[in-house]
This record gives structure tokens, C-alpha cells and sequence, in this order.
């Protein structure tokens, strides 16, 4: 099912409606058996070009968008940062344009800039989906989030959810989308960690939206107090490369680390996330991530179905 409103971009999460969310999990769910590769991939795509413009360093996210374009049948360009002119001064907005003045169909961009895929999509003529701005958004992981809860569940109404994001949310833009994605579909959202990483003024990030049926979205900086109320944790990655390390406590694991003995504390059925790359055994313990409880590899999973959906939106084939 497509969005009845095509955008030709993907820039953020924040604004979008319940409905347009619907529409893209639904998408993604039937473009599962893709990825898993037990229905043959399509060639929606076939002819289109997709620049993967990353400026800063990733894994999961490239290699998703590219498999998720390859999938679809189209034809792919990586430009990293190291590779790219940016590393010889260019501007962001520089290369963006060079790159869509060769006549690709789509740009994939993470950058460092808050904003930066919002200023690239106003100046070229191609679509642009965010693969991460800066501290500001990372909407298709806040996508991958919500489709690897509601595939577990087996409902994308998640009203009444419990979700805690724990960990280096001042820093996290996956945090900032997952917040606007599970809050619009009804789950609960704490935010939690030390204050230097969850200051209080994050609990108005969700202030003038609106929606029948959103959660709600508070701070708290005990994990141990809410391990019992909470239905799924995700754990985030402390980014040391954004305040090198100054903001994070001496005592982060203890009181804040998702350990075996905290996991054990947990609801029956709680399942535990992390959008990678993890610090094991700083915010998350090998045996947790790696246990029953895990949808890490999910995440994973999903993100390429996530991504292929938003690819064949964007570009009208869906």
C-alpha cells in the first residue's frame, strides 16, 4: 500500500502522520520475504541510480541502503567522506549538487550537520533520504526500530507500549526518531540516563505534535527503578566521538548498563535493542545482546526492507 501523499523525499520523522507510518511499515513487512530471500527481488528500480553520499563513517546503514537498492534493481554509487571531495573543503551542499547534476534518481546522505539533508533536498533536483543529519534525525532507523516491534508483537498498535531509549540520547539523532515513530503509533517513551546524557528538557522534544492516540514521552535517570515496568529496551551507543567522552560518568556501566543481573530483572516477554554499533559490555552485555531476548539482528534485518520501502516511495514505484 503507498502513501496516498508521495513525498518525494525522506527527511525526518517528526510531523508524520500515524497513517503515513502505517503505510511504510506495511510496505517494508511485505517486502520481508525479499530480504530473506525466499521471494525473488524485484525490478521496480531497474534503470534508476542511487548515490549513497556518506560524510561520515557507517556500516549497517550503507550496506542497508545499497543491498535495499540492488534488491530493487537499480544501480548504486558510494562516496564516503575519506573518498570524496568534502575531504578537500568542499561544501556539503557543494558536493551534493555535483553528485545530482550527473543525473542520479535519489541521494542517500548522512552528514554532520543538523539539517543537512533538509538543505540538500531544497537545492537538487533528485530525491533525498536521510541517512543521518548531524544530531537531528535518522528517520529510516526510527522506521527499523518500529517495524522490529511491531513484527515481534504482531500489531503496529502499540498503545500503551512501555519503551525506555537509555543511554546517550543528547548526542542520539536514532533516538530522536525512534521517539517520533513510537510515540505516534501509542507506545509510552522514557528517556533515560545520567543527566549529562539525558538533560530533563528532552521530555518536550514531541511539544506541538499532535495525534489521536500518541504516547507519551517523559525523562527519568534510575534504570533500576523502571526495569520491571518496561516492555522494551533500547540501548544506544555512548558516542564518544561527539563530546569525547567528558559528559559520560566513571560509574556509566553500573548504574546504567543494560548487565545480565539487570537483564534478569526484566518483564517476562521485554525484549532488549540497539541500533549499533554496540560498546559491549559498557552499555550492553555480550549475553543480553547476544541472548533471547535480543531483536538486534532483527533491527538489522528490517533496516533493508526499511529502506527499500522508502526508496520505492520516494521514487514513485512503490
Amino acid at each position: 500500500m503507498a502513501l496516498e501523499t508521495r513525498t518525494r523525499h525522506l527527511l525526518a520523522l517528526r510531523g508524520m502522520t500515524g497513517e503515513q507510518l502505517h503505510c511504510l511499515l506495511d510496505k517494508a513487512a511485505d517486502l520481508l520475504p525479499v530480504v530473506d530471500g525466499d521471494v525473488a527481488a524485484s525490478d521496480s528500480l531497474d534503470g534508476r541510480i542511487i548515490a549513497n553520499l556518506f560524510l561520515e563513517n557507517s556500516t549497517r546503514t550503507r550496506c542497508s541502503f545499497s543491498v535495499a537498492a540492488q534488491r530493487l534493481g537499480a544501480g548504486t554509487v558510494d562516496l564516503v567522506g575519506s573518498t570524496s571531495s568534502a575531504s578537500k573543503g568542499e561544501t556539503l551542499l557543494d558536493t551534493a549538487c555535483n553528485v545530482a547534476a550527473m543525473g542520479v534518481d535519489a541521494i542517500v546522505l548522512r552528514c554532520s550537520e543538523d539539517g543537512g539533508a533538509s538543505m540538500v533536498a531544497a537545492e537538487v533536483g533528485c530525491s533525498v533520504l536521510n541517512a543521518g543529519d548531524g544530531q537531528h534525525e535518522h528517520p529510516t532507523q526510527g522506521l527499523l526500530d518500529a517495524l522490529a516491534i511491531t513484527q515481534h508483537l504482531g500489531t503496529k498498535d502499540l498503545t500503551g507500549l512501555q519503551v525506555g531509549i537509555v543511554g546517550d540520547i543528547a548526542s542520539s539523532r536514532v533516538a530522536r526518531s525512534a521517539v517520533f515513530a513510537l510515540t505516534t503509533l501509542g507506545a509510552h517513551v522514557t528517556l533515560i540516563g545520567p543527566p549529562s546524557l539525558v538533560p530533563d528538557a528532552l521530555a518536550s522534544m514531541c511539544d506541538g505534535l499532535e495525534g489521536a492516540g500518541r504516547g507519551h514521552l517523559c525523562v527519568a535517570h534510575d534504570l533500576d527503578s523502571l526495569l520491571g515496568q518496561l516492555d522494551v529496551v533500547m540501548m544506544l551507543r555512548i558516542q564518544f566521538e561527539r563530546h569525547g567522552g567528558d559528559s559520560v560518568p566513571d560509574d556509566y556501566r553500573a548504574k546504567w548498563g543494560l548487565t545480565e543481573d539487570r537483564a534478569q530483572q526484566l518483564r517476562d516477554g521485554a525484549v532488549v535493542m540497539h541500533p549499533g554499533p554496540v560498546n559491549r559490555d559498557l552499555e550492553l552485555d555480550s549475553v543480553v545482546c547476544d541472548g533471547p531476548r535480543s531483536l538486534v539482528l532483527d533491527q538489522v534485518r528490517g533496516g533493508v526492507a526499511v529502506r527499500m520501502a522508502a526508496l520505492l516511495d520516494c521514487l514513485g514505484a512503490g
